[in-house]
């Protein structure tokens, strides 16, 4: 259920003596310039609108290609792959831990063959991917970089990004694998290797949405988001990376919630609070590595299974803080969501909320048009203070890792997270069809139902995958894997040898597991 609008102290209206020692050449500035409250383009949306995503991804390679093939043609602008969880953990189709799970959140991807059927038809070079992948991050760039040379397409023409954001896994969504410092080598790396060899790729999406929707509030999925982007930046200027190339190439995932005014100043706080960070925590001086780059997604938490046409509305509320607050791509979520996954119906209904709001609202005419309200401006302050204590709480434990090794972060969320429910529960926070206005009618969406045939093609697929490759070629190529695992050698290129040599998902995943090991939670108390 929908976290709590967190917006601090809130009153009926806002007044001048709100914004007292507000400067607005120092704290709001133009769109475009330092420090970027008002956007990080001059012109936003007169220039160029938001990239239209839809994340997608269900079943077979097959199945989801056709999908992107209607997602394109009804006027999607980048594609957005959700991979099922055997995929996200490092496990091919046929292991028995993926038993019921093959196909069931996202695409099965086993090997290059799924990789290659998955974009048939789609020239690489002229689309731009979004990968919402973390653990096997590493594996999956891997692989679609083997499918681009299989296209003709050169690493460096390939567009996209890949989340890679580990971090968010131990304190939010958990589809980890290793432990947290052999995770940030793996992050460290797939940096290096993208900024030599596919330096138009994003290398990273620091994800605040998963961090909403496991209960946070706006300043703690602001303040959290950002904990881990300096572990981040710290690991790669550790590793001797240059921030103002590395700046350059990170996006950030939010989360467009309920509370409109606070997410529309949620927004501009963290591009605010990211531009400060960058230039006075790590000397950035590039105006591009200084920039807060952002996709969004909205609530999939707030989505009710009762009265699902009400979806529609929730998210077109969603989706117009998302743009008035500036982001860079955007995906609306489908009215059914709560119920199984989007129907193509619900996927272009989804897709033209977005353009309704684009073409018909004229809101992308005039950039940053609620800047100067008492209240936004108010709120925008007030996001940036908090979400600054926190990330100064999370300093005086020791940095991110300490705080996650702590339980720090993770109880954070939980304890917001249970205010919320109770919230709920007792009616205080109105979530209209389920504790209010509530009817009897059963629902009469209909449904996606995913064939229950998928899996047992998918562990056919891979298995023959296995019986038909040069097993010679293959295995040495994972012990490759392993030697520069053990050693300090960077990891990408080994890895894309082995998927090339056709090694699976989870053999690639097993090799570096017999290196790092597996992460193991402690239990918290909350």
């Amino acid at each position: 259920m929908p976290a709590m609008s967190s917006a601090p102290g809130l009153r009926p209206f806002a007044v001048a003596s709100d914004l007292a020692g507000f400067d607005t050449e120092r704290d709001l500035g133009f769109p475009g310039t330092f420090p970027f409250t008002r956007g990080i383009q001059p012109t936003m949306y007169r220039g160029r609108l938001w990239t239209m995503r839809q994340y997608a991804g269900f079943g077979t390679a097959a199945e989801s290609n056709q999908r992107y093939r209607y997602l394109l043609s009804q006027g999607v602008s980048g594609l957005s792959v959700a991979f099922d969880l055997p995929t996200q953990i490092g496990y091919d189709s046929d292991a028995p831990l993926a038993a019921g799970e093959v196909g069931r959140v996202g695409v099965a991807i086993d090997s290059v063959e799924d990789m290659a059927l998955l974009f048939d038809g789609i020239p690489l070079d002229r689309v731009s991917t979004s990968m919402t992948i973390n653990a096997t991050a590493i594996i999956l760039l891997a692989l679609y970089i083997a499918v681009a040379r299989r296209q003709g397409v050169a690493p460096k023409q390939l567009a996209g990004t890949v989340q890679n954001d580990i971090l968010k896994e131990y304190v939010a969504r958990g589809t980890y694998i290793y432990p947290p410092a052999h995770s940030l080598r793996i992050v460290t790396d797939i940096f290096a290797f993208c900024e030599r060899e596919v330096p138009q790729w994003n290398t990273i999406s620091i994800s605040g949405y998963h961090i909403r929707e496991a209960g946070s509030t706006a300043v703690q999925e602001v303040a959290f988001t950002f904990a881990n982007a300096i572990a981040y930046v710290q690991a790669a200027v550790d590793a001797g990376l240059d921030v103002n190339a590395l700046g350059q190439r990170l996006s950030f995932f939010f989360n467009a919630h309920n509370d409109f005014l606070e997410e529309v100043a949620k927004f501009r706080a963290a591009r605010r609070l990211w531009a400060r960070l960058m230039r006075d925590r790590f000397g950035a001086t590039s105006p591009r590595a200084q920039q807060l780059r952002f996709h969004t997604q909205t609530a999939g938490s707030t989505l009710a299974a009762q009265q699902p046409d009400n979806n529609i509305v929730r998210v077109a509320v969603q989706a117009m803080a998302a743009v008035l607050g500036g982001t860079q791509s955007l995906h609306t979520n489908g009215r059914d969501e709560a119920l199984a996954l989007p129907t193509e119906e619900a996927a272009r209904i989804a897709l033209r909320t977005q353009q309704i709001i684009a073409m018909e609202t004229g809101v992308t005419n005039t950039v940053d048009p609620l800047a100067g309200s008492y209240e936004v401006e108010r709120r925008t302050n007030e996001i940036e203070r908090a979400a600054r204590e926190l990330l100064d709480r999370i300093d005086a434990l020791g940095g991110t890792l300490a705080a996650i090794d702590a339980g720090y972060i993770q109880r954070q969320i939980q304890e917001s997270a249970y205010r919320a429910q109770v919230a709920v529960d007792a009616g205080e926070a109105v979530v209209v069809g389920v504790n209010r206005y509530q009817t009897d009618e059963p629902s009469r969406v209909e449904v996606f139902q995913l064939d229950p045939e998928v899996e047992r093609q998918q562990v056919e697929r891979v298995r023959e995958v296995r019986r038909s490759r040069d097993q010679a070629a293959c295995q040495a190529s994972l012990a490759a894997v392993e030697s520069a695992a053990r050693g300090r050698d960077n990891l990408v290129p080994a890895i894309i040898a082995a998927v090339e040599a056709r090694a699976t998902v989870g053999e690639v995943a097993d090799t570096l597991r017999r290196v790092f090991g597996e992460h193991r939670e402690t239990g918290l108390d909350v």
